[in-house]
């Protein structure tokens, strides 16, 4: 086995081709025998240009390497992710657009949270340090890649956070069942949208530093969404108001 730990493999090609994209620092490439073809040709031509060591492993290798992922028969060493502070990512001075994650437990939803962020340019996502899934290789494969683009902050209390981006300037809106419909309300201001745990939704303290909330109207049977397909919506709701001419 590879001296390393697990947690700082990314694997699959497009996480991968996305991480060299993203300029964060590659420790090492591992290839699997026989992947040459492709997007893989272009993932070996980024990593020898950045004089990234190439390994060439059975597949073998690389399954006991990264154990119940689909790493289409690459993988890539990196540092662990670095995060950022709350204040350092205001600092940015980037459009005032904030997912903040109150207790986001499954990775997979964490990590296609992310993907919807980026794609709908969000500035920054703020997570919590207790209680709620961090950024785990799992969470990087399911972002298809958004991770190594996205300013990620991690609080420890996301209800202090919450008054921090209010001072900023952010409004904050946060997604409840017994909230406003999102279609009639305006959004097109300086926000933090909040999206709550799975199953229990917002926690009565963040809950309660909101200044608007706000619901998607359902007409099926089903009395929810998922938080990362609501938290979705809410995000290109937002995207599409800002860019209405």
């Amino acid at each position: 086995m590879d001296k390393h730990e697990h947690s700082d493999l990314i694997a699959g090609r497009h996480p991968v081709l996305e991480l060299f994209n993203s300029g964060r620092p590659v420790n090492q490439l591992y290839v699997a025998e026989g992947s040459r073809h492709g997007s893989m040709k272009k993932i070996i031509a980024l990593a020898k240009a950045e004089n990234v060591p190439v390994k060439v492993v059975q597949r073998e290798y690389l399954d006991s390497l990264c154990p119940g992922s689909n790493h289409q028969g690459v993988a890539a060493r990196v540092a662990p992710i670095q995060y950022m502070e709350l204040a350092d990512l205001l600092a940015m001075n980037k459009p005032p657009f904030y997912l903040v994650l109150a207790g986001i437990e499954d990775p997979h939803n964490l990590g296609s949270l992310i993907r919807s962020a980026e794609i709908c340019g969000v500035s920054g996502v703020i997570i919590p340090k207790r209680r709620a899934v961090a950024v785990t290789p799992t969470v990087v494969k399911a972002s298809a890649g958004a991770v190594s683009h996205m300013p990620i902050a991690r609080v420890t209390n996301t209800a202090a956070a919450l008054q921090e981006l209010k001072d900023a300037g952010c409004w904050v809106v946060g997604a409840d069942m017994d909230g406003e419909v999102c279609y009639e309300q305006d959004l097109n201001i300086p926000i933090a949208l909040v999206i709550g745990s799975e199953g229990r939704g917002l926690p009565r303290l963040v809950k309660e530093r909101c200044d608007l909330l706000v619901r998607i109207p359902q007409y099926g049977s089903i009395d929810s969404l998922n938080a990362a397909v609501a938290g979705g919506i809410l995000m290109y709701e937002i995207t599409r108001q800002k860019h209405l001419q």
